[in-house]
């Protein structure tokens, strides 16, 4: 009897034990999955390095719109400019990595930058988490009405007759625009006059007013004016022709062989931002970029975008930065 009684404590024992182990009591510690990481509880920040009316500042507000839609948080745009976009980018590399402080990165902060300031205040990759690419813009040189020139042949004669006189704008020392004016100078062995603005917008203006004569622009920025007769359209600036300009011929079409800049922007946050949330982003960012309405908005605008993940992202930038380095380098271009 009291072999039997012992046995039956012990079945019992036995049978508690595996009751509470399947409620997840006793082996909860060992084994439990993760808790999900509740994100986000208050309002995220996009910090855009440029000044508003730029593809980037455009669709850091496209995308902070639709944040704000799905998770129910409000999104804040801020613009912080200055060096060439190294201002904003280095305020998000310093921010907590905790999700809620982003960066539209482009081809000059995480890039161009690199090579281009002997004393960059950040590491384009070593201090940043890819998040998303988001969208690429074309190219696109345009001049004004008045200059004598309507093709590039007739540009370049221009140029050699009158060394320095023609100017062209760019928003900043160090951006594409300058870039690819300077790259144009070296490859062309022509003298035109560097002139800074303080963003796209102004620099634009200024040659819509005819204070500039030329400007290496992003499409989008400038094909309404194109199309308006406000400004005149030279070459485009990537390896292809336009689809919204598909008469316009590129610069390498035009006789300057293996010229291309291409300008993109893309998501960042600080380094060490949890993987979770980078990957929530991704994949929000990629469902974005995907619905009709976006599409139908970069259509005919010369814009597209590619769906690429964290790790392809990633990948992409390190490659952007190695190859802009000898195209710096061999175009003399230096950040005022």
């Amino acid at each position: 009897m009291r072999r039997a009684s012992a046995f039956a404590m012990a079945r019992s024992f036995l049978l508690g034990m595996l009751a509470a182990a399947t409620s997840g009591s006793i082996l909860a510690p060992a084994y439990a999955r993760p808790a999900a990481i509740t994100w986000p509880v208050k309002p995220i920040r996009i910090v855009v390095p440029f000044p508003p009316g730029g593809f980037s500042d455009v669709f850091g507000r496209i995308l902070g719109q639709r944040f704000t839609e799905t998770w129910g948080q409000a999104t804040v745009i801020e613009n912080r400019t200055g060096a060439g976009g190294n201002i904003g980018a280095e305020l998000v590399a310093r921010s907590a990595p905790d999700g809620y402080t982003l960066v539209m990165g482009t081809v000059g902060t995480h890039a161009i930058n690199a090579t281009l300031f002997p004393k960059l205040p950040y590491d384009p990759i070593k201090d940043f988490a890819a998040v998303a690419f988001v969208v690429e813009a074309e190219g696109l040189l345009v001049a004004h009405p008045s200059l004598p020139v309507k093709t590039v042949r007739e540009l370049l004669a221009l140029a050699r007759a009158r060394p320095g006189d023609l100017t062209y704008g760019s928003a900043w020392a160090g951006t594409t625009g300058h870039l690819a004016g300077e790259l144009f100078k070296s490859m062309s062995k022509v003298d035109i006059t560097h002139v800074p603005y303080k963003g796209n917008v102004p620099a634009i203006a200024d040659l819509i007013a005819g204070q500039t004569s030329l400007v290496f622009a992003t499409l989008p920025t400038v094909l309404p004016f194109v199309k308006a007769g406000r400004l005149r359209s030279i070459a485009v600036l990537g390896a292809s022709r336009s689809g919204a300009l598909p008469d316009v011929p590129t610069l390498a079409q035009a006789g300057l062989s293996g010229f291309e800049v291409n300008n993109w922007t893309g998501m960042f946050a600080p380094v060490g931002a949890p993987a979770a949330i980078v990957t929530r982003l991704n994949s929000e960012v990629l469902r974005i970029m995907a619905l009709p309405e976006v599409r139908s908005r970069m259509s005919g605008e010369g814009l597209r975008t590619v769906a690429m993940s964290v790790p392809e992202f990633a990948r992409f930038v390190e490659t952007e930065v190695a190859r802009w380095g000898p195209v710096v380098r061999a175009s003399g271009a230096k950040a005022d």
